[in-house]
């Protein structure tokens, strides 16, 4: 019975975000809009700077690194600067995960550079530092891609999943897992700070993939290249309620090979992409990819049968717009 009621649930919070999307009713990346502020097109900004990363060493410019990454925020928020940016999606009382995805390893991860940057202006904005949690699967992969491991001391935590999930599964569409007890039981917003990376099974690995790092049992979940479930996911409520915002550090990208690192295929992208709406964001990734895959003469994800389909599902949910041709594409 509780099992019914579970998945009862779940499918009223599927068919309520495309009502609400359905009824306009809904701002970017699922957020609920003022009235009157909802753009008419979701915004995907991108900040790019030559030279933000040298490619032999992979050491970061950190000037150029706080000034693109600055300018991304200010543009995806509407703001002065990105503390105001950040103020406005965040309150003082919030307790941020800032969920990143670290299974590459170094090279291909989010850089701790441009993570604590992140973390160190949402305290300018009001969230208190123990409030605000780098996040990912475990404590080894963190490790792995050169953060530094706080689960108990003072400042920004930092700290894997492990083991740690609810020992209740929960039905959110095709898919059923346990969640992270952080999740669950701590956050209650989300920042989501993914790779601009290639994936052999799903097509690509940006944003909205990113939320297989929180629950078990991720390898359920790549059939038919990852479709429906990465958009479901998207959707359940633990996830879609909480995210104020994506982030996509393309310092460095990787257009095939992946999830894996494979430098062979990898290229200096020097930016980052930043929006509101989750959706959109993933499909000018799939857009940059398939750029640079045409660029050095490897055929089309299409054409390679991994199209990464889930991105126009997740459009169906209501979880943003997945039409590049409707999006707002600003370069700052």
């Amino acid at each position: 019975m509780a099992r019914r009621r579970t998945r009862r649930r779940m499918l009223q919070g599927l068919a309520g975000v495309a009502a609400l999307a359905t009824a306009g009713r809904l701002g970017p990346g699922g957020t609920r809009a003022e009235a009157a502020g909802a753009p008419a097109r979701p915004v995907v900004v991108r900040a790019r700077r030559p030279g933000a990363i040298d490619p032999a060493s992979g050491a970061v410019d950190a000037g150029k690194l706080a000034d693109l990454l600055g300018a991304a925020l200010t543009r995806a928020g509407g703001a002065k600067g990105p503390v105001e940016a950040l103020r406005r999606l965040f309150r003082p009382a919030d307790v941020v995960g800032i969920k990143v995805n670290t299974i590459a390893g170094r090279g291909l991860s989010p850089h701790p550079e441009l993570v604590l940057r992140l973390a160190g202006w949402l305290q300018e904005a009001g969230v208190a530092a123990r409030n605000v949690v780098i996040w990912d699967r475990t404590d080894r992969e963190l490790s792995g891609a050169g953060f530094a491991l706080n689960r108990d001391g003072p400042g920004v935590r930092c700290l894997g999943t492990n083991e740690d999930y609810d020992w209740t599964p929960l039905e959110w569409g095709a898919g059923g897992s346990c969640f992270a007890r952080l999740l669950t039981s701590e956050l209650t917003a989300l920042i989501n700070v993914a790779v601009l990376k290639d994936h052999d099974l799903a097509g690509i690995s940006a944003g909205l993939k990113n939320w297989y790092g929180a629950i078990h049992n991720p390898n359920k979940h790549h059939g038919g290249g990852c479709n429906p479930y990465v958009a479901h996911l998207a959707a359940f409520p633990l996830i879609r309620d909480k995210l104020r915002l994506t982030l996509v550090d393309g310092l460095v990208g990787q257009c095939h090979g992946g999830p894996a690192r494979s430098p062979r295929w990898a290229w200096p992208w020097s930016g980052v992409l930043c929006s509101t709406d989750p959706v959109a964001i993933d499909a000018v990734c799939w857009r940059a990819i398939e750029e640079r895959r045409a660029e050095i003469g490897l055929p089309s994800l299409g054409a390679e049968r991994r199209e990464p389909k889930w991105i126009a599902t997740a459009a169906r949910l209501g979880l943003g717009e997945h039409d590049v041709a409707r999006i707002e594409v600003v370069d700052v």
